[in-house]
């Protein structure tokens, strides 16, 4: 599975890139890899609140409907609109197109409790 080494990683399977004090947020290879082909996905609405480990959407699959979860708190700045159309891109593109979601941070230091990807690959390896 790729784990990039410049992204962080959550405990619950997503990873943010960090740009200043605003981050992109998505699911892992990992966790598309586990939930099979993504048919549907719920995209929180630009402007929300979200509170780190909170729920922000939903990813569904053939398998099974997944929570995402908020690895860091702040507000949706912009969504990834395309998946309506295209959720199979967070299977085929997990790190770029299949992007959820940028959060203007509210607590940038949270971003230091994320993992690693040396860390995260151990947690999945385990």
């Amino acid at each position: 599975m790729q784990a990039p080494e410049h992204l962080r990683y959550s405990n619950d399977h997503e990873w943010i890139s960090v740009d200043g004090t605003r981050v992109r947020l998505g699911i892992t290879d990992y966790a598309q890899h586990t939930l099979g082909t993504i048919v549907y996905v719920q995209l929180p609405e630009v402007g929300a609140t979200l509170t780190a480990g909170e729920s922000l959407g939903e990813v569904e699959s053939t398998k099974s409907v997944s929570d995402v979860y908020a690895p860091v708190s702040g507000t949706v700045v912009a969504v990834n609109s395309a998946l309506a159309d295209a959720p199979e891109a967070m299977n085929d593109d997990p790190y770029g197109a299949g992007w959820l979601c940028e959060i203007e941070l509210s607590d940038a230091s949270q971003v230091d409790a994320l993992l690693d990807a040396a860390t995260y690959q151990t947690l999945v390896a385990g």
